[in-house]
């Protein structure tokens, strides 16, 4: 029988990762225990493997230790061979196109009409929510210089529509920073949006940049400043509410936003509130939008409540919002499977291994690169290796995709 790849069933494990930084530190479990504050016990099940990590807590951790959320996590999951790293491989050509914004970028052939770059920025955001991470690596490094080239040799109004479309393409880049685990990356693309937003003529764009810079301070576990900066944008907005499903769809999301942020943070009424007021605005479109990526809608409301619940470790609530919640074949691969994803989490914490495994599947056949380098997927694997004797073939499997992406 092949062996189950050791990167995802030896190394995986995410409490393995905290006991070593604690150790680095010198550290006694209960220290640390004192300082993110918890449990000691609820530290000891997680290194020994007994209990799986909430993101809430390795954030925590994370914040306890010094450490970024990726040394926990063991980001970025780089592959054995040129094909299965090949989703890495325009890292370094995105990070060099990133460098450029307030100089011209040099071109080895001349920039396209403005025309097939808004076309190109939309297949940027569709690539992005459909998590295809391989093909948007390929085409973000020419279309973020061609951007920046031309916000520099336009003039009138052109210019606030090539930064809106800049922006566009900068939110693309910091999305898959950050999925892959590139948080450095991941910073300077969203300060980078943050910039071209504030020059462009759509004046929902600074509040989109808002959305995106939150996910900063959820990084390195600045809760507190992420919801101020959320509420910041909400009053911004609060003054041009209107039937418009784009700003409705904006500022519902920001409510999205604070609810994970203030369940990270242990603040499980003020996360249930955000909640019940992004209903809410969901209930005023009546439909799930795309408007710029941001993917609001009844469906996404639904699908936060999950979230919500699996970010406050309460898998019953998980489980009884999730379990049988029918989500639109419409919606994105990148939503949809971040649901299976949480619920797949919730149904191991119940012991239901079976329908964890099952969850992790779903989400891997809806988006195969994001589940394989989600590290909540990957961890739900790594945990259901370790407490398992017999392990079904398609458990074995999904090991040995995800660790050739280790």
């Amino acid at each position: 029988m092949p062996e189950v790849s050791t990167d995802v069933a030896s190394h995986e494990m995410i409490g393995r990762r905290i006991a070593h930084a604690r150790k680095l530190r010198d550290l006694t479990q209960r220290e640390l225990a004192e300082r993110v504050p918890c449990s000691k016990s609820l530290i000891a099940q997680v290194e020994s493997g007994h209990k799986p990590a909430t993101p809430s807590l390795i954030g925590a951790v994370a914040k306890a230790l010094h450490v970024e959320v990726t040394e926990l996590t063991g980001q970025p999951y780089r592959g054995r061979t040129a094909s299965t790293d090949r989703i890495h491989a325009t890292i370094p050509e995105i990070r060099q196109a990133l460098v450029y914004w307030d100089v011209a970028p040099e071109l080895d052939v001349p920039a396209r009409p403005l025309a097939e770059l808004r076309a190109a920025a939309d297949e940027a955001t569709r690539l992005r929510m459909s998590a295809r991470y391989v093909e948007l690596g390929t085409m973000l490094p020419a279309l973020l210089k061609e951007l920046t080239f031309h916000v520099h040799t336009v003039g009138g109004g052109d210019r606030g529509r090539v930064f809106s479309l800049l922006a566009s393409a900068y939110s693309a880049a910091d999305s898959m920073a950050h999925k892959l685990g590139y948080l450095d990356l991941y910073h300077l693309a969203v300060e980078r949006m943050a910039w071209a937003a504030g020059q462009s003529d759509d004046p929902l764009m600074s509040a989109v940049a808002d959305v995106r810079r939150s996910m900063a301070f959820m990084a390195s576990g600045a809760y507190s400043g992420g919801l101020s900066l959320l509420t910041r944008a909400k009053e911004s907005l609060e003054d041009k509410l209107s039937d418009d499903s784009r700003v409705l769809s904006v500022y519902g999301t920001l409510y999205l936003r604070s609810a994970i942020l203030a369940a990270r943070d242990g603040r499980s009424r003020a996360a249930w509130d955000h909640m019940g007021a992004a209903r809410e605005v969901a209930a005023r479109v009546r439909r799930d939008t795309k408007d710029y990526g941001l993917l609001f809608g009844p469906s996404n409301v639904a699908i936060h409540e999950v979230a919500v619940a699996v970010e406050l470790g309460d898998a019953d609530e998980a489980i009884r919002r999730g379990a049988d919640l029918e989500l639109p074949a419409t919606l994105s691969a990148e939503r949809t499977s971040h649901h299976y994803i949480d619920l797949g989490r919730a149904w191991l914490w119940e012991g239901k291994w079976e329908k964890a495994l099952a969850c992790v599947l779903q989400a891997e056949t809806i988006a195969a690169q994001r589940t394989r380098y989600h590290p909540m997927a990957r961890e739900t694997v790594a945990r259901l290796l370790d407490i398992q004797r017999r392990l079904p073939s398609p458990l074995r499997g999904l090991a040995r995709r995800m660790g050739d992406a280790a």
